[in-house]
């Protein structure tokens, strides 16, 4: 441990340790690099020390521990030593429309023992049919629990974290929703991001503002123009432009989220980290335990980003739903539980 209450920050793994392995799939990991990159990001927002050096997490520490709720953490919920499970939903809420569709929706199970996290998404037109709960796509339950708050007596987040617990057969402690606004000011905070935009983009819609104006190359883009890049699905311009489907929008993610995470270990990081951390407070909805948030902190900040398995579930697009591959549906269940029952264990740190 050190001065700071924090254990020694451990060695990522040597080329030689990872390099040819594979995943459960028999997949190479080298394919999914991309993958596991957006995975860390997104653990970031609640493990934020994970991106930062020994040289600041102190600092680190105590600015996202205010993001949590003023509640003492139950006794045995430590995530200090349980495993935990988190849902977490990034809706399209914005000042400009008050919906709260969720286009992102994610659980991440993590494992303090074995210190190693496991991501499962889902495309937000999943549909969903599960006893109890009428047939619809994903991403429109929780602005449906969001409009049942005052009659049901159950806040949405409950319900979502209910509902999702039991379409992936594991119990969930905690769920925390960002918005678009959280997305447009962390992109901000960095600076903007570099990425080349796969295809023309042209949208406008006057009802809420959207005016989705991209053009295919290498581009630096401000927190407007990257939740643009992210959200396109369609044209209704002239000429039209290429439409692009739920696949095609998390790879843009991906590259976004890497932007990001490159930016915030440059060159003046601190400050951005701060103002990245002021823009997700925000626009933050959670009921993690602000002493919880320095627990997942202290066990989490040195986690290797070869331990965050990041498992999409993808499917087959028939509109206006996407039909989820059952294998793969099936395959996210179970990481979910050898992840929590500490089956799977953490990659071979370096000599």
């Amino acid at each position: 441990m050190n001065s700071n209450g924090l254990p020694p920050r451990r060695q990522a793994p040597t080329k030689s340790s990872t390099s040819g392995s594979k995943n459960s799939k028999g997949q190479p990991k080298k394919k999914k690099k991309g993958l596991r990159a957006f995975a860390k990001i997104v653990l970031s927002l609640f493990v934020i020390g994970i991106l930062v050096g020994a040289g600041y997490i102190y600092w680190v520490y105590n600015q996202v521990a205010d993001t949590g709720i003023d509640k003492p953490v139950p006794a045995g919920m430590s995530a200090k030593t349980k495993p935990i499970t988190m849902l977490l939903l990034g809706t399209d809420n914005r000042p400009e429309t008050g919906t709260y569709l969720s286009d992102v929706v994610m659980v991440a199970s993590m494992n303090p023992e074995t210190k190693t996290a496991t991501i499962v998404s889902l495309p937000r037109d999943t549909r969903i049919t599960l006893d109890g709960y009428k047939s619809n796509k994903l991403n429109s339950y929780y602005p449906r629990f969001k409009a049942q708050e005052k009659t049901s007596g159950k806040k949405a987040e409950d319900q979502m974290k209910e509902m999702m617990g039991k379409y992936l057969g594991v119990d969930i402690n905690y769920t925390t929703v960002l918005n678009f606004q959280a997305f447009r000011d962390a992109v901000n905070a960095v600076g903007g991001v570099d990425v080349t935009v796969d295809k023309n983009m042209c949208y406008r819609d006057k009802a809420d503002g959207t005016d989705i104006n991209l053009i295919a190359g290498p581009q630096h883009l401000d927190g407007k123009e990257a939740l643009d890049f992210v959200r396109y699905r369609k044209s209704n311009c002239d000429p039209k432009t290429q439409e692009s489907n739920d696949f095609d929008r998390n790879k843009r993610q991906n590259q976004v989220l890497n932007s990001m995470l490159d930016q915030m270990k440059s060159l003046g990081g601190v400050t951005k980290i701060g103002k990245v951390i002021g823009a997700v407070d925000d626009n933050m909805t959670t009921d993690v335990e602000s002493e919880q948030m320095k627990n997942f902190i202290s066990t989490y900040w040195d986690i290797s980003k070869s331990d965050v398995h990041y498992t999409p579930v993808t499917g087959e697009w028939r509109s206006p739903y996407v039909y989820i591959n059952e294998t793969e549906l099936a395959n996210a269940k179970q990481a979910l539980q050898d992840t929590l029952s500490g089956k799977v264990t953490a990659s071979p740190a370096a000599e």
